[in-house]
């Protein structure tokens, strides 16, 4: 579990990040998002202490990292694993010597070391390409060696800041894939810095919107999908563009229910007694939780109040977006 509290960061009389409050529980994967200059990099080095908050807490199973001295914030700090964008990993060590390094830093018995460093290995899927150097792997190979390194000292926690950036959209699944594996083999808790709302709505199971230093917005994914329409829940599950359609009978709707009965298309057809025509629609599993938004076309002659209760029954919010006739669409 990671638990941010009032953490703040300035820079002479410039603040950068203002009263973060935040929580990730034990085995679970959060996901901090916004907008660039929003203060997400800041926040991530605070959080692995890479810099020191101004003020405010960094909590880590119920010890405060932000308050220790130097000698124990070293110990202290192996409870947060990093994984950064590109992997950045040390060119003129294999694989397996990327992985090894902050065993060695630590301490570690050579026997231990090297064995940890196998099991990593192939944890991540990597074991045959322990002696390669990072320009002799891809991308996601290189991203997957970072997992592992972030891993090395089995931390609690595990930050990943930009993991997939540049990464085709097969291999960010992949590489998302094995997110989720790491949280429900290893029980780690896993905090997602990203720009991509994809990724958050395919790993996360908390997010956080950061702007301008702060936290705007904050739940959990499908939560904040189903009980608003704000700019946080129309970037996580956007509508693609909709097909042509006479503009007079357009509603836009979204999912408020946790569980919406699949059939309500042909059900709320036959209790409204006319057809819906779907004309754009974005439904995918979220949380566990079937989250969707779509854009419907629905005959304007129908009551509007009967519309949205007929919707409404079967666990969708509408909203009627009708525009006021032309003179010449005037019928006299």
């Amino acid at each position: 579990m990671i638990e941010i509290s009032g953490l703040t960061k300035t820079y002479g009389t410039a603040t950068v990040l203002d009263g973060i409050d935040l929580r990730v529980d034990d085995a679970q994967i959060g996901a901090i998002v916004g907008p660039s200059g929003a203060g997400k990099s800041t926040l991530s080095r605070c959080i692995n202490l890479l810099e020191r908050p101004t003020s405010g807490s960094v909590t880590v199973n119920g010890l405060d990292l932000a308050r220790l001295r130097s000698r124990e914030l070293r110990t202290a700090r192996r409870q947060i694993g990093t994984v950064f964008q590109s992997a950045n990993l040390l060119r003129r060590l294999t694989a397996a010597q990327n992985i090894a390094l902050p065993m060695r830093h630590a301490g570690l018995p050579d026997d231990e070391l090297r064995a940890r460093v196998a099991e990593l290995l192939e944890r991540v899927g990597m074991l045959h390409r322990a002696n390669h150097y990072p320009s002799q792997l891809s991308g996601g190979q290189r991203q997957r060696i970072g997992i592992a390194r972030g891993l090395a000292l089995r931390p609690s926690v595990l930050l990943s800041d930009e993991a997939t950036s540049g990464l085709d959209p097969d291999t960010t699944a992949a590489i998302l894939s094995l997110l989720r594996e790491l949280r429900t083999d290893l029980g780690v808790t896993i905090l997602v810095i990203t720009h991509e709302m994809d990724v958050v709505r395919s790993v996360a199971d908390v997010v956080f919107q950061l702007d301008h230093g702060r936290i705007v917005e904050h739940g959990a994914v499908a939560d904040v999908v189903r009980r608003s329409d704000s700019s946080l829940s129309r970037a996580l599950l956007p509508l693609p563009a909709a097909a042509a359609a006479d503009e007079r009978r357009t509603w836009t709707v979204r999912y408020e229910d946790a569980r919406v009965n699949p059939l309500w298309l042909s059900q709320a057809t036959a209790e409204l007694g006319a057809p819906i025509a779907i004309l754009a629609a974005l439904v995918e599993e979220a949380g566990h939780t079937t989250v969707g938004r779509l854009t419907l076309g629905i005959d304007p002659a129908l009551d509007p109040h009967k519309v949205t209760s007929t919707l409404g029954r079967h666990g969708l919010t509408a909203e009627h977006h009708l525009r006021p006739l032309a003179p010449e669409e005037v019928v006299a």
